[in-house]
């Protein structure tokens, strides 16, 4: 089944379908990941958006029951160079093509992913379309121009109702932005008592919750375009121990007074370094972000630079300098990806121990 892909600048590629034969449109961009594509495609960070895969051979150990980052995948599309139709894994169940059909995810195999993730690098993220091998190309593109990304991603894939995930430990009220399934794996093994809430929720909903702890989860889309999370942010500062992860690392960042801004082509992957500018250890770190925090806009604010990428120089880390709260904007929990910064989830149950104690303290004193 000849497919086409079309990116806004008129650039067309004809490949194999696989997967569902709907059409689609979305931002166009691509993850450098050898492996892990069964996250990839299930991270709720990537609504909105058609994925391209660099490593050229993709499905081989094909899609299991326990790797999700999600219930249901958010992605508009999988652009990938050779798709296996046999996988080979003693946890596999399905196949890509087949998982992609259940799902209504469309696939195009073939492309030269090399030249399309240089194109994108040269370029910068384009909007494309996976279609029909008769549509017409010259209308596909007019249209792609025309018409503009959505700016809604995180009210799609955000919980629309509070839920809990018992545990003995802290109470922490995780924020969910579009969140994948890893943040809630590492504070449930740490016994945590986790209450997930909507994005929408404002700082006097979370404290009537009353957390030890609040953490704001990754997402998708333009940090911009969730205005009241800002506020509740803003609310929440000084009040309770706060960690927020990519999205909720730039959402930290605006409620502070910083600003973000669109990078050319972002960040996908699963080998970024990043530098820990307190003890200079250079980490390897998963990472999938297209908006990045303005390094010059952290001046005159409360904040403290605390982590930057060694591939181009962009914050990747801060921290307030008067209370408890700090954020990173690579993935700690990885899912895919190496675990190297894992401990920072023990690092904010610290931060929280250590608030219940200097308020015990304040308390007995009084």
């Amino acid at each position: 089944m000849k497919r086409q892909l079309i990116l806004e600048d008129g650039t067309i590629m004809v490949g194999e379908g696989f997967g569902s034969e709907v059409d689609t449109i979305g931002e166009v961009v691509f993850n450098t990941g050898m492996t892990g594509y069964q996250e990839i495609l299930s991270d709720p960070s990537y609504c909105g958006q058609i994925v391209t895969l660099t490593y050229p051979l993709i499905g081989n150990y094909g899609i299991n029951r326990d790797d999700f980052e999600s219930i249901q995948p958010a992605i508009k599309g999988f652009i990938v160079k050779e798709v296996c139709d046999f996988p080979s894994n003693w946890r596999n169940e399905l196949s890509l093509d087949e998982y992609f059909k259940i799902k209504k995810i469309p696939g195009i195999a073939g492309i030269d992913t090399r030249k399309l993730t240089r194109i994108i690098r040269n370029h910068g993220t384009l909007k494309g379309a996976i279609c029909s091998i008769e549509e017409d190309a010259s209308k596909v593109v007019e249209m792609l121009r025309e018409k503009p990304l959505e700016t809604d991603q995180v009210k799609q894939v955000s919980t629309v109702t509070p839920y809990a995930s018992p545990g003995r430990g802290n109470r922490v009220v995780l924020v969910d932005f579009g969140m994948k399934h890893g943040i809630l794996r590492e504070l449930n093994q740490r016994d945590c008592d986790v209450i997930v809430v909507p994005y929408h929720f404002t700082a006097e909903q979370i404290l009537q919750l009353s957390p030890d702890g609040v953490m704001l989860s990754n997402g998708p889309g333009d940090p911009k375009s969730v205005p009241e999370a800002k506020e509740m942010i803003a609310g929440l500062i000084g009040k309770v121990p706060l960690f927020g992860i990519c999205l909720g690392h730039q959402l930290f960042a605006l409620s502070c007074g910083a600003n973000t801004e669109k990078m050319k082509f972002g960040h996908r992957g699963s080998n970024h370094p990043v530098k820990d500018l307190a003890t200079g250890k250079v980490s390897l770190t998963s990472q999938n972000h297209g908006y990045t925090v303005e390094d010059a806009s952290i001046a005159g604010t409360n904040l403290e630079v605390t982590h930057i990428a060694l591939n181009d120089g962009t914050v990747e880390g801060l921290k307030h300098t008067q209370y408890p709260a700090f954020t990173v904007q690579f993935h700690p929990e990885a899912s895919p990806g190496p675990e190297d910064t894992n401990g920072l989830f023990d690092r904010f149950l610290n931060m929280v121990e250590e608030h219940k104690q200097e308020n015990g303290r304040v308390l007995n004193n009084a």
